[in-house]
């Protein structure tokens, strides 16, 4: 449906432009913002580069192997079923510790296998579970240690100190998964 919103908002944009006699300015606008996309993308391909490094030393070092380990005795009082469930349980954290620490892209393999396997232990197949909707609450407002990707935009725009997002970026994203959790367990009760 978004598609079709586009289209047709890019669509009369460009009609308009037409009609109007103004199709130049169209074609120029259209030119400048490619080659700024571009431009961007470079920057930003660079800087992504560098985190997914520091990302992957972090892995090898075994700091998030250290950050599976805190969680997995919270998440074990946070669930239901999938907290007894080692496999869910596993894939749960690596999926967790991997957006914590900023590699969303690891992440969606063990998000999906964890999906799967609280499936498997789902009592009602044609309805998510709590610990299925708790799960997709906490994958969405995880707690970003490192917001790589907000960090990695802001200096590919020019930013004079893009890492001064870290803090406020661990700040919203707690309070974002603490309202997510409470939140789940309140309805979790009426639902």
């Amino acid at each position: 449906m978004i598609n079709y919103i586009w289209f047709g908002i890019v669509s009369v944009g460009i009609l308009v432009g037409i009609v109007t006699g103004r199709g130049d300015i169209i074609s120029q606008a259209i030119l400048a913002s490619t080659n700024s996309t571009v431009e961007l993308i470079i920057k930003l391909l660079g800087v992504m580069c560098l985190w997914c490094g520091v990302m992957k030393i972090a892995q090898k070092s075994g700091l998030t192997d250290k950050l599976a380990l805190i969680l997995k005795p919270i998440l074990k009082l946070l669930l239901k079923e999938g907290g007894k469930d080692d496999a869910s349980l596993g894939s749960m954290v690596m999926n967790i510790t991997a957006n914590m620490m900023g590699l969303s892209n690891a992440a969606t393999p063990f998000g999906i296998k964890t999906m799967e396997n609280l499936q498997r232990i789902n009592r009602k197949k044609d309805t998510a579970s709590d610990d299925m909707a708790l799960f997709l609450v906490l994958n969405a407002a995880c707690i970003q240690l490192v917001p790589t990707t907000v960090i990695s935009i802001r200096a590919a725009a020019g930013s004079k100190n893009p890492g001064e997002i870290i803090l406020p970026a661990i700040i919203a994203t707690t309070c974002a998964a603490i309202v997510g959790v409470v939140c789940c367990k309140v309805l979790e009760n009426h639902f």
